[in-house]
């Protein structure tokens, strides 16, 4: 292998796990102030629709915003990463799953809407977090 891919590999591996963990941190801190979120609205009707409305909106947001913070300060600091993973996928299947159950907001003949985009751009986060998680399993 080149010396310089041995070299960058193990801390690009953190750099991208941190990374990651401050963009979660962004976002979830946003959710924990009203009306900061640019997901806000998306959030809302997503918990909405995946708890049948047994989870109220002055509910739902908070709880969002923390798990998501939770999750990026495990991120950032490598602390219980492997239940962070577990908590990201599991968010990021709720989170993905407002692709299929708002499909009116999401898409526009097929072509994704701005909200569409804003959610589709965490298909980024997933790949960088199964390259983390690759990298935990084999410690």
């Amino acid at each position: 292998m080149h010396r310089a891919a041995e070299r960058y590999r193990p801390g690009s591996l953190v750099i991208l796990r941190v990374s990651v963990g401050v963009i979660y941190c962004w976002f979830g801190i946003l959710k924990l102030f009203p009306a900061t979120s640019p997901a806000e609205h998306i959030a809302l009707q997503t918990m909405t629709k995946l708890t049948g409305s047994l989870v109220p909106a002055q509910v739902s947001l908070p709880l969002l915003g923390t798990a998501e913070t939770l999750i990026g300060l495990a991120l950032i600091t490598g602390i219980l990463l492997r239940h962070a993973l577990a908590a990201f996928y599991a968010h990021m299947s709720g989170v993905l799953s407002s692709l299929a159950l708002l499909p009116d907001a999401m898409w526009h003949h097929g072509i994704p809407t701005l909200d569409g985009q804003y959610v589709l751009k965490n298909l980024v986060l997933i790949a960088a977090c199964l390259a983390v998680t690759a990298d935990e399993l084999t410690r």
